[in-house]
């Protein structure tokens, strides 16, 4: 079905605005993904905070230009599925890179970050960023082990002066 003017201004003003507040972006190619696939990784992205969108080729142009993603225009070859991430930047990355994995068909095109480029090749820089709760739980386990260390230290230099005082 065509789209009148309208309805283009209108798919580009809402991606636009999607994209201004996404923290990151992962390009996709969903060719040959069956519909059950594709509705379970819907869900996934729902339950994780990602947007997932397609978006004609010029039409996601239009609505990334002026936008740190603008990067990914290159990337828009072929029928293209967009995942923003509005919560975490790696939580569309691991999502996808777990799709991709299960899924022979589904292709990651390119990822962008922070207005820089990152082919899909090296997804991992942002699918494996830990979580803010992964991310406290380690800040919280390294400031624990410091703090017992150090108590360990403590006692044990408390034990060597009372045995010095003891020898003497």
């Amino acid at each position: 079905m065509a789209l009148g003017l309208e309805d283009k201004k209108a798919i580009v003003a809402e991606v636009s605005e999607t994209a201004k507040g996404a923290l990151s972006v992962v390009a996709a190619d969903s060719r040959g993904v069956t519909v059950g696939a594709m509705t379970e990784l819907r869900k996934q992205c729902r339950e994780a905070g990602v947007q997932l969108r397609v978006v004609r080729n010029t039409l996601a142009r239009r609505a990334l230009s002026g936008t740190s993603y603008e990067v990914l225009n290159e990337s828009f070859v072929g029928p293209t599925l967009l995942a923003f991430s509005m919560e975490h930047p790696g939580a569309g990355a691991r999502l996808f890179k777990e799709f991709a994995k299960q899924v022979e068909a589904f292709e990651v095109k390119a990822l962008a970050y922070e207005g820089e480029f990152i082919p899909a090749a090296n997804i991992d820089r942002l699918a494996s960023l830990p979580t803010r709760d992964e991310a406290l739980s380690k800040l919280l386990s390294v400031m624990k082990e410091a703090s017992a260390g150090k108590l360990v230290r403590t006692i044990a230099a408390l034990r060597d002066q009372k045995e010095a005082e003891a020898a003497a």
